[in-house]
């Protein structure tokens, strides 16, 4: 009964997500919804894209080990992120109404630092969407009880998502993350009054854990402790900035105030429903302390699930795990779609001339296909944690993206040559240190953010103008 409620479910979602197919015309429809969509619907999709597999599964897992420490990327790294976003970024790029995020990079830089960034930006994306994926796949093995592997969900799960995210674009991904924000909200609130009342209350659950030391959030003093809670903090905080999915939530605002406030609303209402998973999983350690040590040993990230299925009745049960696909499921159509997106405009473009917007949505569809693909395989194949692979995937833009996008902003001597340093020197000092220096005391992240910094600084301070002059004439010829 549960396996099917929840069954008939998904295919319901993804037939809303399907009936999207209409309002797609051309490539921007396809992208950014027409640039159109209004505040309760861009403040849903804010939400429901960061409230992923990490949320519901990852960052549960972390906390039960590491504490509120633990999982300072996120949900603390990611929600600060998203205001970050709206207080500083979302006006000033909603203005220049790019299609991507790459858009700026061109603009601002040239040719070479547009198709540089917009790599780094697609490679950060296979961790954080194979993520997506093989939470698919647990959530399908755990829910037949084991008749489906966790390959086949996987591949299940994928090739659903991909349906309507091919089809729809930008619009099912907004209506369809509109729906599920509702479903996450009322299926997680009410899971965690029923796990509360079986536990004793809320105040003995957060008394239990303050007890055990799970409340120790700031790192010890000592430089290296300091020094890994700040990168922690960091790569999801500033990494996850420049990023195409967080880019197509601003441009696809109807206003730029709506861009604005609905980045700041999701990025609060991120963080509270957050800690919700954190609770539930904890009041494991209470209601059943052999399921909380035998998963310990076997698998954290089905702490939550298996004290569903073993303690809940079946109603709550179906309302969980619809609001666990309904997570997973708009999180992994949102950066499924924000790669292929970024690297048909700003890669595969730059290949043809006079390309219409009928041709380019067709490239892009064609795109979002053969990254559904690899990402499908990295899922399958990866032994990393959920948490991990989405924490590690803001690394690459963290040194390359980064500093290119503020100075780009808001420094009035950002200039190609300090771009292309930028991202250099950046990528540069992160790899050397990550093959031969990885334990270094300044992690090799923000080494390499560093780098970044002084490659912009060196372009706009130091290198000559009439070699600025140059660099512009390669960049337009290389654009012709």
């Amino acid at each position: 009964m549960l396996f099917w409620s929840v069954i008939i479910y998904w295919v319901f979602s993804v037939g809303i997500g399907l009936l999207a197919t209409f309002k797609v015309k051309d490539a921007t429809d396809f992208a950014a919804a027409g640039h159109s969509l209004p505040m309760y619907m861009v403040t849903a999709t804010v939400f429901a894209t960061w409230f992923g597999a990490e949320a519901v599964l990852g960052a549960p897992a972390t906390f039960i080990k590491d504490g509120l420490a633990g999982v300072v990327a996120d949900p603390f790294g990611s929600s600060l992120c998203l205001i970050l976003v709206g207080l500083f970024f979302a006006k000033p790029l909603y203005q220049k109404k790019f299609l991507t995020i790459g858009d700026f990079y061109k603009e601002k830089y040239g040719r070479s630092v547009e198709v540089l960034v917009t790599l780094c930006i697609g490679v950060s994306y296979l961790g954080w969407v194979s993520a997506q994926i093989m939470a698919l796949g647990l959530v399908f093995n755990v829910l037949s009880d084991g008749s489906i592997s966790r390959e086949t969900g996987m591949l299940i799960g994928s090739g659903s998502v991909l349906i309507y995210t091919l089809f729809g674009g930008m619009w099912a991904v907004a209506i369809t993350d509109f729906m599920q924000m509702i479903i996450i909200v009322i299926g997680m609130l009410f899971i965690s009054n029923e796990i509360s009342d079986m536990a004793g209350g809320a105040s003995i659950v957060i008394q239990h854990a303050n007890t055990a030391g799970l409340f120790n959030f700031f790192p010890d003093a000592n430089f290296a402790s300091v020094m890994g809670f700040i990168t922690a903090l960091c790569t999801m905080m500033l990494g996850s900035i420049p990023q195409q999915d967080v880019f197509q939530r601003v441009t696809s605002s109807k206003t730029a105030t709506i861009a604005r406030n609905a980045a700041i609303l999701g990025g609060v209402l991120y963080f509270a429903f957050a800690f919700v998973p954190m609770f539930i999983a904890y009041s494991a350690s209470i209601i059943d302390p052999k399921l909380l040590n035998d998963q310990m040993q076997v698998d954290t990230q089905l702490i939550l699930p298996k004290l569903i299925m073993t303690h809940m009745p079946l109603f709550a049960q179906i309302m969980f795990f619809g609001a666990l696909l309904s997570a997973i499921k708009s999180c992994a159509s949102a950066t499924l779609l924000a790669p292929a997106v970024s690297f048909s405009e700003n890669i595969v473009k730059g290949f043809f001339i006079n390309l219409t917007p009928k041709q380019l949505l067709f490239i892009m569809r064609c795109t979002v296909f053969a990254f559904n693909i690899i990402v499908t395989f990295i899922a399958i194949h990866s032994e990393l944690s959920i948490f991990k692979m989405v924490e590690s995937a803001y690394k690459i833009t963290l040194v390359a993206a980064f500093i290119p996008l503020v100075f780009g902003i808001y420094w009035k001597k950002a200039n190609p040559m300090g771009g292309l340093l930028s991202v250099l020197i950046g990528l540069a000092v992160w790899i050397l240190m990550e093959l031969f220096i990885p334990d270094f005391i300044v992690p090799p992240q923000m080494c390499g953010l560093f780098g970044s910094l002084g490659g912009m600084l060196l372009g706009g301070l130091l290198i000559p103008q009439n070699l600025l002059v140059s660099t512009k004439q390669l960049n337009k010829k290389s654009s012709v």
